[in-house]
């Protein structure tokens, strides 16, 4: 069970830089999963459609694989949509987090009385 007094902006960050591990942090582990292994896959296919021709014999892998020369802005898009996505997911799971937890009841104030 998730400790609900933990803030819940680290994990707006965590998202930043890795999808899905915001959902860890959360106690979403199987959503967290799903979201990185999502993430990976988007990753996977920049770095396919990249290093498409860093295969070519005639210059060295590392030389062509660091040429950013033919990354499209659909290349980096997926991986940013599925980043930006999973930090509103993020986002609606902690809004969900927030309401469900109990409210603590309010110390009464005196008027003097």
């Amino acid at each position: 069970m998730a400790d609900v007094t933990r803030p819940i902006w680290p994990a707006y960050l965590l998202t930043v830089f890795v999808g899905g591990l915001g959902h860890c942090y959360l106690g979403q582990w199987k959503r967290g999963v799903a979201w990185f292994v999502l993430y990976l896959l988007s990753l996977a296919f920049l770095s396919a459609r990249t290093l498409s021709g860093a295969f070519d014999l005639s210059e060295p892998f590392f030389v062509t694989a660091l040429q950013f020369e033919s990354v499209d802005y659909v290349d980096v898009a997926i991986p940013l949509a599925v980043l930006l996505v999973c930090l509103l997911d993020v986002y609606l799971v902690g809004l969900a987090k927030r309401t469900d937890a109990p409210i603590a009841p309010e110390e009464s104030h005196s008027n003097g009385s």
